[in-house]
Formats: structure tokens, sequence, C-alpha cells
């Protein structure tokens, strides 16, 4: 399917008519302002220090030739219209998670995240040597993009829930927020599924419009503030085991760069990536014992609600074979995955397990 059709089915495709009333990127002499636009509320932790980091450190290597003016959501465009105002030439790149734009295509998913898919070092594997980076630019080609790993925040905690979740049942009518293929799982749970932007989550949940919400993890989540409005947390998440987050460039501006800005580009992206993943790794331990001290009641999902998120969740991630690219996708993503579980269970799994055991941890 072409790009105009996929524009023209998309949810939020009118948002991209409403793009073209932007200022057009700007262009100083002899250098070159990129205007960034986000899916993160400026101050979001972790996931607006990493769009930050990235446009830093771009501006940084470039000696400003390169210029990366960040406008989080809301400041130029909305949250979920970033992807099409960089599609129809109204901003240079986003920094944001693909799953929220699922109506553009579900191949989106793999490179975002799908349940019970890839942990960042998989991610790695697959989009570097395993057949990923080239299906991404097949991908967002479609669309005038171009996308580079450009931050993981590591396993997502299953949310906060005004009460406890014993059975799959305990799903049924629950006003949850949880984007993506996670969200299609939980709705064929028979939860009511929202999908709203981090900025908008904390009143969300304080007025009573959801019931409970995943968002991050302990660190990103404390400082959300989402132990104040309730204090059952599950930990672990069958949803997001190691999101990636994308620097989308529009592939005409990418075209146009020197290859040693593109080269800059990459090696910035990279580096967002590492360093994003490391900030929300060094973070949450010292975050979830604070939240535990202060009274919230840590969870998890008993194996009866497990098995349901994986029963739902192969017929979520089966939904959409029908396309050709998706399948493609799926079939190189999985294969990736295996081969990369197998050797971790051998080498760095089962290492794991005895290190914390003879440590005591």
């Amino acid at each position: 399917m072409d790009r105009r059709s996929f524009l023209k089915t998309s949810a939020l495709g009118g948002s991209a008519a409403a793009a073209t009333t932007l200022a057009a990127p700007a262009y100083a002499q002899g250098n070159r302002t990129l205007t960034l636009v986000t899916t993160w509320g400026r101050g979001l932790a972790g996931v607006h220090d990493s769009a930050q980091y990235c446009a830093d450190v771009i501006t940084a290597m470039t000696d400003g030739a390169l210029t990366v003016d960040l406008k989080a959501a809301g400041e130029l465009v909305g949250a979920f219209d970033v992807f099409d105002a960089v599609s129809a030439g109204q901003a240079d790149m986003y920094h944001g998670v693909d799953y929220y734009f699922l109506g553009q295509h579900p191949a989106l998913s793999f490179f975002s995240q799908i349940p019970f898919g890839m942990n960042f070092q998989e991610y790695a594997n697959w989009f570097h040597h395993d057949g990923g980076r080239e299906l991404a630019d097949e991908l967002y080609s479609i669309f005038g993009l171009k996308a580079f790993p450009a931050g993981n925040t590591g396993p997502q905690s299953g949310g906060w829930f005004n009460r406890e979740i014993n059975s799959p049942e305990d799903f049924q009518g629950l006003k949850f927020r949880m984007p993506g293929q996670g969200g299609e799982v939980l709705g064929k749970l028979g939860a009511s599924v929202q999908n709203l932007p981090g900025a908008e989550v904390y009143q969300a949940l304080a007025s009573g419009a959801i019931d409970g919400t995943e968002w991050i993890g302990p660190w990103a989540d404390e400082t959300a503030g989402f132990q104040e409005l309730t204090n059952i947390y599950y930990t672990a998440g069958f949803h997001e085991p190691g999101p990636n987050l994308n620097l989308t460039m529009s592939l005409e501006v990418w075209d146009s760069l020197s290859p040693a800005h593109q080269a800059i580009i990459e090696n910035a992206t990279s580096a967002s990536n590492i360093w994003t993943m490391s900030l929300f790794m060094a973070r949450n331990a010292a975050a979830l014992q604070r939240l535990q001290a202060g009274g919230v009641q840590l969870r998890e999902f008993p194996d009866s609600v497990w098995d349901a998120f994986g029963q739902a969740a192969e017929e979520v991630v089966a939904a959409s074979m029908g396309d050709d690219l998706y399948a493609r996708c799926y079939e190189s993503f999985n294969a990736s995955l295996e081969s990369s579980a197998a050797w971790n269970s051998r080498s760095q799994a089962a290492f794991s397990a005895q290190r914390d055991r003879v440590r005591g941890l």
C-alpha cells in the first residue's frame, strides 16, 4: 500500500492537513536548524530527557552546523500529530514511540513494541544485525521517513490499578490507559482501553476518567505522581519488555545531508539509545524502594492472568498477517528473537540466576 493510501485511511490522517499551516523548517545562512517535535510533554521524566539528549548531541557534534530545535508535545503539534507533521514536511524529525501510529501501518508495532516481544538487547540485535534495519527502511520510506532507534525505557511495569487483579475477569469493564497492541490485548479481556499522551495520564486517573494506567516504570511513574492517586502497583508487565523510541526524520531532509552529518546523526541516536536505557535502569530500583516505603503495595499478576495475556497477545499480533510487509516483519522479528533467546538462556540468564544466588541478591 502506498503512502497516500495510508495517510487517507489513517486515524490521524486529518492532522497531516492541519500540519500544513505550520511554518516551514528554518534554514540559517551556512547552518541549518532542524525542528524536532516529540510525543512527550516537556519535563516527562526520562522520555523528554531522551529527546533533549539526542537533540543536544547532534547540535554539539556538528558544532552547531545542525542545530536541533526541540518542540515538546503541544508546543508546535500535538503528541499524536508528530508522525503526520514530519511526513508532510512541516517538521524535520520527531522523537517518540511508534505504537501511537498503528493506524498508519500495523508493522510500526515491530519498531516500537509488541506484547511478549523483545527486550532492549534483543531489539538491538535484530535492528543492527538480523534484518530489522532493512525492513524499517522499507516501511518508513512509504511515508517519506527514515527512523533510528534513539532510546529505550527497559521493561515497563504492569501498571497502577484501583483494585487488585486476581483473575482475567477483573479486566471486564476496567477503564485502563494502555496504547499499542498491549492495549488491544486488554481490550480482548474486556477492558475499556484508553490511548492518552503521557502528559494527560495523571489528570485522567485523578478525575476517574480511567481506573488505572501503565506508564513506564518506578522512576518515571513516581515522578509523574501516580502513587498519590492509588497504591496498587503491578511491577511486571507483558506489554512492553523493551519499547523502542525512535528519532524519525524526513527522508528528504536525510537525503539532503552530507555523509558526515548523516554519520553524526546515526552515532548520536545510538548514543541516545544507550544513555536512555541506562538512565531508567539506574534510577528504577531506588524509586521502587521509595514507593514501597511510602505505602505502595507491590503486586504480581497471577499465572491465570499471564496465561490470558499470552493467549490474547497471540491473537492480536496475528491479526494483521494479511499485510505482506507486516508478515515479513513478523517472521524476521521472531526468527531473531528465537536466536537471541536461545543463547541468552544458556549465557546471561543462567549467569544472572547463579550470580544472584551466590551474592544473595
